[in-house]
């Protein structure tokens, strides 16, 4: 790519972004102005993508971690020929259109992943990392490597400061995925001003001493840069199973081009205004009348680049479908592409018994080692609680820098980027992920939770030790307001199952889930498996709710409880003389979408109702007409054994018989 060539081509990105800020009134130009020259090298030389096929499975993924900076990105996409016409542009940040103010995942063809959360999309590169190297130990071949690509990041100052960026580039560098390669946009700025405002550490060395290749050019070094990915690139191809991930820091100036706002937080994230877009068009020999002007010599360049792309990407074809000829592979590949909609047949699943006891930790346990025995692609592992969440699969071995053929996911004390991770596992495509760690720490998660729910993608979240039975350990480690905390997230599916049972039925809905996350609680503590007396319960179950133990005649109080209160209410009906139907609703918001016909078969019209939940009240007062009438916990925990606690807050069947009996 010549540097003239480089040159047009950024001066076009420039061009665009400042116009489609200028036109919607709203955007961030300082980094598409600062950064162009590198975006320019990534699509027009570095990456390998096919505009016409943006899901190919061995394109180059990026993920733009400074998503502010989305302007950069669709200017690129439009160039390189991906679905978004120059309308698309030209409609920046408005209502329904491809051009949202961050990148969205599903929204805009050639966006990998969505991006706006700082560090966010940082954690999720490292997923693609690491599931690029899973599916190659799959696949590959002596003479064939099938999936053979690399992850590209373009992150910002922001992304470099905060945690969650420091807790996934150290899992990256303990895993030595050296297909992961981060351009760093180093430009000294970030909204308040000079960086040395909060930010003095030493990047590179901190890099190093995560384990990662630090290389360094000017960010307009089109020769050092290039240069540099070369580098990372050798790193990682001179031991393909392993090899440190590289940063490359560039040094660039926020804004370039603009002659009275470059190198100032001025440009960051407001539009230059009509005077100054037109003296920096002129700075840069841009026609100063032209609104959203494409160089020819850009056009004319990704024009022959769609050409170059398609030859890889065809050689690439005629690869896959000589390895297709043999049925065991492409039997093995489309079972593995599968990643959505996985319904599991019972007989391949655990049986428990009525009258057993047993914690749904275990009962969940249990049932994830079957299903990872019937889904060879399925994924994942505990931010170093496995054995506390019942999440060990003796089976699927460790994945680490030696064994790419692992399927369990050592995370470490890393909450907040192991959910990052895990979402970029299940955005590359042909594996699908869990992960898991204490209720408690949910709230470590919650940045990559709802990101799942926002692009609709299916990570399963196990989240176990969900109430004050978890006793001893006290206040700091027993979740309140956690479970209410994820029902309020949009398309989030939450499932709290009340035995065994229900947790194998949780983890089927699980698998069966398409276009959204499901957060799996589960108890420590032992729960007895009882009689369903609603003979389609496990079909029930899958609407939100269903008749565990009906009374005799109508009746007079309906108890809706979930979890591990489903058993409390059992056990309260030898304390009352009421007529009370007892209804598991192991998913509150999945039960509240049903028609008002279900609904009414389990809650009759004018039937008093009391909830059961070990969490705050919160949404349950969307039932029960009276705080009298909810068994809650609505204040922190208590350090005691874990019957003691349940006492003192008032979770004993005697008094939850109370509640029934004042009506």
């Amino acid at each position: 790519m010549k540097k003239d060539t480089v040159a047009a081509v950024a001066n076009t990105v420039r061009a665009l972004s400042i116009d489609m800020i200028q036109k919607a009134s709203s955007g961030h130009p300082g980094l598409p102005m600062g950064a162009a020259e590198i975006g320019a090298l990534l699509f027009g030389k570095i990456m390998n993508y096919n505009p016409q096929d943006p899901k190919w499975i061995n394109r180059d993924r990026f993920v733009l971690s400074a998503g502010h900076g989305s302007a950069m990105l669709y200017s690129l996409l439009h160039l390189s020929g991906f679905d978004l016409s120059l309308d698309d542009l030209k409609n920046f940040r408005q209502i329904d259109s491809k051009t949202p103010g961050h990148p969205e995942y599903e929204h805009t063809a050639g966006v990998d992943t969505t991006t706006g959360p700082l560090g966010a999309g940082f954690s999720n590169a490292v997923g693609f990392a690491i599931a690029e190297r899973m599916l190659a130990a799959k696949f590959n071949t002596e003479n064939t490597k099938i999936i053979d690509h690399f992850t590209y990041v373009f992150c910002g100052d922001g992304d470099i400061m905060e945690g969650i960026t420091s807790e996934a580039a150290s899992i990256a560098g303990h895993l030595e995925l050296g297909k992961l390669i981060v351009l760093y946009d180093d430009n000294d700025i970030t909204i308040e001003g000079k960086v040395s405002l909060t930010f003095s550490d030493n990047v590179e060395e901190r890099f190093k001493a995560y384990g990662w290749q630090v290389l360094k050019s000017d960010g307009y070094d089109t020769e050092g840069i290039l240069k540099c990915v070369e580098e990372a690139k050798k790193d990682a191809c001179n031991a393909c199973n392993a090899g440190k991930p590289t940063l490359i820091i560039l040094k660039t100036v926020i804004g370039k081009g603009s002659p009275n706002l470059a190198g100032t937080n001025k440009v960051h994230g407001a539009p230059l205004g009509a005077d100054e877009v037109r003296a920096t068009k002129k700075n840069l020999g841009i026609p100063e009348d032209a609104d959203f002007y494409i160089s020819p010599e850009a056009k004319s360049f990704f024009e022959e680049r769609q050409k170059e792309l398609k030859k890889v990407y065809d050689k690439w074809q005629d690869d896959f479908k000589s390895l297709s000829s043999d049925n065991n592979f492409a039997t093995l590949w489309d079972e593995y592409m599968k990643t959505g909609g996985i319904k599991i047949d019972e007989s391949a699943l655990p049986e428990f018994k009525v009258g057993e006891s047993i914690a749904t930790r275990v009962a969940g346990g249990n049932t994830l080692v079957k299903l990872c025995a019937a889904i060879p692609n399925f994924v994942g592992g505990s931010a170093d609680l496995a054995p506390s969440n019942n999440t060990v699969v003796p089976d699927n071995g460790d994945f680490t820098k030696a064994n790419r053929s692992g399927r369990t996911i050592r995370f470490g004390i890393r909450e907040h980027a192991m959910g990052g991770i895990a979402n970029g596992i299940m955005l590359h495509g042909g594996l699908r992920s869990y992960c898991a760690t204490f209720l408690v720490f949910s709230d470590y998660m919650k940045p990559p939770i709802r990101l799942a729910a926002l692009m609709n993608i299916p990570t399963t979240f196990i989240f176990t030790h969900d109430s004050i039975y978890v006793g001893e350990d006290g206040p700091t480690h027993q979740p309140i307001e956690h479970a209410e905390a994820l029902r309020i997230i949009p398309n989030v599916r939450v499932i709290r199952p009340g035995d065994a049972q229900e947790t194998v039925v949780a983890w089927q809905m699980a698998m069966e889930r398409e276009n959204g996350p499901v957060a799996l609680i589960l108890t420590r503590q032992n729960l007895k498996v009882y009689e369903k007396q609603d003979k389609d319960w496990k079909n029930n179950m899958r609407k939100g709710a269903y008749i565990v133990k009906d009374a005799e005649g109508a009746p007079e109080v309906v108890v809706l409880a979930s979890g591990s209160e489903v058993n409390l209410a059992l056990e309260a009906l030898a304390f009352t003389n009421k007529k009370v139907r007892v209804v598991s609703v192991p998913s509150r918001e999945l039960f509240e979408k049903q028609a008002k016909e279900f609904r009414s078969s389990l809650i009759p019209e004018g039937v008093r109702l009391v909830t059961a939940e070990c969490g705050v009240s919160g949404g349950w007062r969307g039932f029960a007409k009276d705080e009298k009438d909810m068994l809650a916990i609505n204040e922190f925990g208590t350090s005691g054994n874990s019957k003691d606690v349940a006492k003192k807050y008032g979770f004993t069947p005697e008094n939850l018989a109370a509640i029934i009996n004042k009506g």
